[in-house]
């Protein structure tokens, strides 16, 4: 009997997106089950209790490239286990091939997993014709499941113009992607005629969802797992914009959880904070001590220690805006 297909109707509101949980050992070269699965549980737990809409995870910060397939199998098992289906979990199978990532999905969805964030390989610089087509084979191979286009292109080697989002939204099981900028959101959701639910980052859901009000109804967040209140806190700003029309509140959040970021990107650089996007994340997150994210696989392990001063700065930023809410709310 097949599983329910995850529609774009239900990619709804706040989707924090985790790291894989470190043991101690991780960065060592000969380490195996370096996955901390009691911190996994406790994370995930605590993000459902706490009213996250969805999670999304196995992506860059979450270190898809760098763990086995047999840490990645008991990570999943363990987010589906623990969400028991009361908040929707993607997991990531991204890899250097179709039929790797179609053979990752298909056991992804056997445990339990609602969808998969998926970028495209990315071992050539891909052209269109060829990205469009990992997808529909994936789709095809695996009906059941639904995929979040990861639209990362410093990561794919790939710039997701226009017409490929006019040509994904004809994939049933294509309903959202973890989307990175606004600045071609409108012609971007007209092309994929509103079937696919783009999320934008945090500080810019209040752009987006001024942009289309009706349809920007969802975001993603690395910052949840920082200290979930100020994500949390933007979903209902904005939902209360758009019921009044007063975006005052939500404009003044959005431009503290902005402040936060200030000291994450290295020389206020995306590319180079992509360079070293997995040790500046766990690095923000430790810091903010809300969750343990624990050290970086290898060779993703080596920062520069200026770069981390910045990421744990802006972890202790987001963690203050945090405990501030919490008690607003007491």
């Amino acid at each position: 009997m097949s599983k329910k297909l995850l529609t774009v109707d239900e990619i709804q509101g706040c989707w924090a997106i985790m790291p894989t949980p470190a043991k101690p050992n991780a960065s060592a070269p000969h380490a195996s089950d370096t996955v901390d699965l009691d911190e996994t549980a406790r994370t995930v737990e605590r993000l459902i209790a706490a009213g996250v809409d969805g999670i999304l995870s196995l992506g860059t910060l979450g270190e898809c490239a760098t763990l086995t397939w047999d840490e990645k199998r008991a990570f999943m098992a363990t987010l589906a286990e623990v969400a028991r289906g009361r908040v929707p979990v993607f997991g990531g199978t991204s890899s250097l091939n179709t039929r790797e990532t179609i053979r990752q999905t298909r056991e992804a969805r056997a445990l339990g997993i609602d969808g998969v964030m998926l970028g495209p390989p990315m071992w050539c610089a891909p052209d269109l014709a060829t990205v469009v087509q990992f997808y529909r084979d994936v789709a095809e191979a695996c009906p059941d499941t639904a995929i979040c286009v990861y639209a990362n292109n410093e990561a794919f080697k790939f710039d997701f113009p226009r017409p490929f989002w006019a040509q994904v939204s004809e994939i049933p099981q294509v309903v959202t992607a973890k989307y990175l900028g606004i600045g071609t959101l409108h012609a971007d959701l007209n092309l994929s005629r509103r079937r696919i639910r783009l999320l934008p980052l945090d500080v810019d859901y209040y752009g987006a969802a001024r942009i289309d009000p009706e349809f920007c109804t969802a975001f993603w967040t690395s910052g949840a797992v920082c200290g979930p209140a100020p994500a949390l806190a933007l979903r209902g700003e904005v939902a209360e914009a758009k019921r009044t029309g007063d975006w005052t509140a939500a404009k003044r959040l959005t431009d503290r959880i902005a402040a936060s970021y200030r000291t994450l990107f290295p020389n206020g650089s995306f590319k180079e904070f992509s360079t070293y996007n997995i040790g500046l994340e766990k690095a923000r997150m430790d810091a903010a001590g809300w969750m343990t994210a624990g050290p970086c696989r290898p060779p993703y392990h080596l920062v520069p220690e200026v770069h981390l001063a910045g990421a744990r700065e802006s972890g202790r930023q987001w963690a203050t805006l945090h405990q501030e809410m919490n008690r607003s709310d007491g």
